[in-house]
């Protein structure tokens, strides 16, 4: 068997686990190709692709995720697909299929890392390479933190999943004070340092909604009600 080691810096705390590569249970999966609207049967070596929405859904299944964390991560994606169109008016080039399935399927990892305890985005990041999803694997790697990363850089997907996530809490829109405050009440006393980790992690954050609004005609508060008209999972590409 196979291992993997990587450091668990989910909450900006650094420490090693080790993941066995074999526990991630596939490694074929149905993918999109370009604007085919077809699913191919894909495996390592072959050309990197995007999933579409219904693959992203496959995968869902494939990898057991429960249904509150499936609520939680098409919540998400309806969050940054109004990023994204945002962006787009404005235009600058993201792909909003890239970003769409990187939200869908951003805690692809959670359900093993709830019996294992490993950290559930590295997981989602070998669950993506395994089934040959290159291209947003280190957006489901980085959906807690970001790494190497400049807020000076350009506009990216990953910024915008990374953002997205922590403007939903459980399956409802809140703002990023509400959600920091749930993580702080449930996560803040579990370790040492924690809580100084996790309210550093969101100081990153709102530096990226500012960064983000700056070229949207919207604010902040205006996310539920215009996420509310997106329908992820009726529209599929």
């Amino acid at each position: 068997m196979a291992f993997v080691f990587h450091l668990n810096r989910g909450f900006g705390l650094d420490n090693f686990n080790i993941i066995p590569i074999l526990s991630y249970p596939c490694r074929e999966c149905l993918c999109y190709s370009g604007d085919e609207r077809s699913e191919l049967s894909v495996s390592y070596g072959e050309k990197e692709m995007i999933p579409s929405i219904e693959t992203c859904f496959r995968l869902m299944d494939k990898y057991e995720m429960l249904k509150n964390i499936r609520a939680h991560s098409v919540m998400v994606a309806k969050v940054a697909r109004v990023i994204v169109k945002g962006l787009k008016d404005a235009g600058l080039e993201i792909s909003d299929k890239k970003t769409i399935a990187g939200s869908l399927l951003h805690d692809i990892g959670k359900t093993f890392s709830l019996n294992s305890g490993e950290d559930h985005a590295e997981i989602g990041r070998q669950i993506c390479l395994q089934n040959n999803l290159d291209e947003i694997a280190d957006m489901v790697g980085e959906h807690i933190r970001l790494k190497n990363y400049s807020l000076n850089g350009r506009y990216s997907e990953k910024e915008i999943v990374f953002y997205a996530d922590k403007r939903v809490n459980h399956d409802k829109i809140v703002s990023l004070e509400e959600r920091l405050a749930y993580l702080i009440e449930r996560y803040g006393g579990n370790q040492e340092g924690l809580e100084d980790a996790i309210r550093m992690n969101f100081a990153l954050c709102k530096e990226v909604e500012k960064k983000l609004f700056t070229q949207l005609d919207f604010g902040p508060e205006s996310l539920a009600p215009l996420a509310a008209n997106e329908d992820i999972e009726s529209d599929l590409y």
